[in-house]
């Protein structure tokens, strides 16, 4: 690796680690001895994690109401957006998904929203197949975007499975 990113890494972890201090919804994990940086989003204890030297650069920005949030550019092209509570992300290119048609960045607590969703429409009837279909599409959307990125979820990778399981011994 050219070692002419080093320098320039360390700058740009500590600009994230000035952020992350003073953001009330963030907290920056063991990253000194690592080469890695780890943040937990207090809000649904979901954390990511990427390498320093993976980072191009790192732009202060502000919102449409004029609260400052860090964009966060990798080598590789991807993004973040670390806000003061949440990271963001673009969702990801998934089959048979309009991405115009969702927003041009999510949260991990979307993955949650979405699962309710899925959940009412199940809920309704079988007339709103469809709409389940276009919501785990956007589910997988939004989880890929995530784990692309960094994030940790394991978890939320079963999600869709438990509600099917759910909703075969229901109507059994």
């Amino acid at each position: 690796m050219d070692n002419t990113h080093q320098p320039n890494s360390d700058s740009l972890q500590e600009v994230i680690v000035k952020y992350i201090a003073q953001s009330p919804g963030l907290e920056l994990r063991d990253t000194a001895t690592t080469g890695q940086m780890a943040i937990l989003q207090r809000t649904d204890g979901r954390s990511i994690r990427f390498q320093v030297n993976s980072i191009e650069e790192v732009l202060s920005r502000q919102d449409a109401e004029g609260r400052d949030f860090l964009q966060v550019n990798f080598i590789d092209g991807k993004k973040i957006l670390i806000t003061e509570k949440l990271v963001g992300f673009k969702p990801a290119e998934t089959a048979g998904l309009d991405l115009k048609k969702l927003p041009k960045v999510v949260t991990t607590p979307d993955l949650v929203s979405v699962i309710e969703a899925i959940e009412e429409s199940i809920n309704v009837g079988s007339q709103r197949n469809e709409e389940v279909d276009v919501l785990k599409r956007v589910y997988d959307s939004v989880l890929n975007g995530a784990v692309s990125v960094g994030f940790e979820l394991e978890q939320e990778r079963s999600w869709l499975n438990l509600i099917a399981n759910i909703k075969r011994k229901a109507s059994a």
